[in-house]
């Protein structure tokens, strides 16, 4: 099989040459000596020699028996000799020994080289090649890392680039087919699916990412590498799957979210990419879809979350399921330290993986609007007070929206009809609203949300989009986000409305961190952010090329090597299961154990 035939290979690569200084005799052969600053990783066990042209072949072949050593095979260059040396021998006594034979006119080590990526973006790929550089377009503090702290990767790609054999399924906002980085790295899905997978909040065939997040990822698995453009993946060449089972403002449910699952196991899918999440109670419909694929021999990469909780306290799902077929990754940042907003947990989490200022494919060009509702909102009411703003200390001192005036120390109006709107122009393919918001108000009483794309009192013709009673977070803030595309104008009023009867009152309504984020899709955009659904596709690359290289492999195998492959990292101790974080090329050179042997003594 082929792990016989490459394991060889592939463990030398992980290990570095020693140095050696050795002064030459006049007659000797020559060679360069591996000097301090200068070692470069080379084959143990190996030298290559150039015999002098006088040498016969049975004067060669005695030279290498009289070592100890034999052929390994012939270079094609005339002179030049393969050498394997003794068991027990190093390669720095075969050069000692070669230099001081007259019949050798040049010995050296057998150096290794590793597959590089002419990516114009390749030097901001931090978790690739972490030489502690700047990544100029993080926001993640720190921007500059730790020399080494990477994924080992480029050792790996000497050996293994294209993982096109396995499809991997993004399970995720959709995909940007279109982007230039992924389009030829695409799942072929036929007649059926031509357009590489399907959309199940569209229930369509036409997977398109309108967020962003799901193109993020599927570049961090397969961002066409060495093609002179952009960035590239774990894999060079690869086969993603894109399932949309998450809108633009990045929600989905638990019908979504199983379809997709169901759907990329029945379509041939041997890795799943899963970066979602959530909290609550354990949803046994999402669990049976995750078994489905454990059946089906699939490998489930998950995300911890970005709470930066201990997922044995609050449950983050699906992390949290116990399926062996389950990866669940947190997040590190440049100097491998647990990222910030990671969460954690020394039995549901597995491995961490570089997940802080990551670039990647984007579906399009964002921008962002952001309003502190100081000036441009038309507030009317129909009683006395209503809407007004206020500033607050919410982390740092914040214009919030507020109703009543005196909140939170007062109740709002009895029998009001309170609203506050204003008009933004908004271009592109997709708009999303956010806000933060304290809500509190009692049963009968209502807050409400709503758009118009013709500018105006929204709530007069628009589109209510949200609409809550009964409800009581403060001291919290919650965070709320809807996609609001049909309000795409030049005129898109957005607004908050509170309505109460003639009875009991509560504190009322905070609103702050209001933004609208547009989407204008195109084939060549990129961004840089960060998450643990950031790390979690850096370990899906590695488990479709840990199949693809060893098609044998189950889903056991591949999760073993996953794990077993890691390397050891501190701030990973009692928070994961292993207490590791991913290195590519340990985990293609892991042998896994042999399993169903027997044996009988005679």
């Amino acid at each position: 099989m082929k792990i016989t035939l490459s394991l060889r290979s592939i463990v030398q690569a992980a290990l570095i040459g020693a140095v050696l200084t050795i002064s030459l005799p006049a007659h000797a052969a020559s060679f360069t000596s591996l000097a301090p600053g200068a070692a470069a990783p080379y084959v143990p066990g190996e030298v290559l020699v150039k015999f002098k042209p006088a040498t016969s072949a049975d004067a060669r072949s005695a030279t290498l028996a009289a070592k100890g050593h034999s052929v390994f095979a012939g270079l094609n260059q005339p002179g030049w000799t393969q050498v394997k040396v003794g068991i027990g021998q190093t390669v720095e006594a075969a050069l000692t020994a070669y230099q001081n034979d007259p019949n050798v006119e040049y010995v050296q080590p057998n150096y290794l080289y590793h597959a590089t990526t002419n990516d114009t973006q390749y030097s901001q790929l931090w978790a690739f090649k972490n030489t502690g550089q700047n990544i100029a377009t993080g926001t993640y503090s720190p921007t500059i890392g730790t020399s080494g702290n990477d994924m080992n990767i480029e050792p790996a790609w000497g050996h293994i680039t294209d993982c096109s054999s396995v499809v991997v399924a993004v399970v995720d906002t959709g995909v940007n087919y279109t982007q230039t980085d992924l389009a030829a790295n695409m799942w072929d899905g036929g007649l059926a699916y031509p357009n590489h997978g399907f959309d199940f909040i569209g229930n369509d065939n036409n997977p398109m990412d309108l967020n962003g997040h799901g193109t993020h990822v599927a570049g961090i698995i397969g961002a066409a590498g060495n093609n002179s453009t952009g960035t590239t993946g774990v894999c060079w060449q690869a086969s993603i799957m894109a399932v949309r089972v998450l809108d633009a403002a990045g929600s989905g449910t638990t019908a979504t979210i199983i379809s997709g699952i169901n759907f990329a196991v029945a379509n041939g899918a041997k890795v799943i990419n899963m970066s979602l999440g959530g909290g609550g109670s354990l949803d046994q419909a999402f669990s049976t879809a995750i078994t489905n694929a454990r059946t089906n021999d699939v490998v489930v990469v998950v995300a911890a979350g970005n709470e930066d909780t201990n997922n044995e306290t609050t449950p983050s799902y699906p992390c949290n399921f116990t399926q062996q077929n389950i990866v669940c990754v947190a997040a590190l940042d440049q100097n491998y330290a647990l990222a910030s907003f990671s969460n954690y947990g020394s039995t549901s989490v597995d491995v961490g993986a570089p997940g802080t200022n990551i670039l990647s494919t984007w579906a399009g060009a964002e921008t962002v609007i952001e309003d502190d509702f100081s000036t441009g909102w038309t507030k009317t009411t129909t009683t006395s007070g209503g809407w007004t703003t206020g500033i607050f200390n919410v982390g740092v001192p914040t214009t919030l929206l507020i109703n009543p005036s005196g909140y939170p120390n007062s109740t709002y109006n009895n029998g009001t009809d309170a609203r506050a709107y204003k008009t933004f122009p908004l271009t592109g393919n997709v708009a999303v609203f956010q806000a933060a918001m304290a809500i509190n108000v009692v049963n009968g009483d209502h807050f409400r949300i709503a758009y118009k794309n013709s500018g105006g009192d929204p709530f007069v013709g628009g589109t209510i989009d949200s609409d809550i009673t009964n409800m009581a977070t403060y001291p919290n803030l919650v965070s709320g986000s809807s996609d609001i595309s049909n309000c795409i104008s030049a005129t898109c009023s957005i607004g908050f409305q509170l309505t109460s009867d003639a009875s009991t009152a509560d504190k009322g309504l905070a609103i702050g961190f209001f933004s609208i984020t547009t989407l204008a899709l195109n084939n060549t955009s990129y961004n840089t952010i960060s998450g643990t659904s950031m790390a979690t596709p850096e370990v899906a690359g590695l488990a479709a090329m840990l199949r693809a290289y060893n098609p044998q492999y189950t889903y056991t195998d591949t999760v073993n090597a996953i794990k077993n492959g890691g390397r050891a990292a501190a701030s990973l101790t009692g928070k994961t299961t292993t207490g590791k974080a991913i290195d590519v090329m340990k985990s293609l050179a892991y042998i896994n154990p042999p399993t169903g042997l027997t044996a009988t003594v005679h």
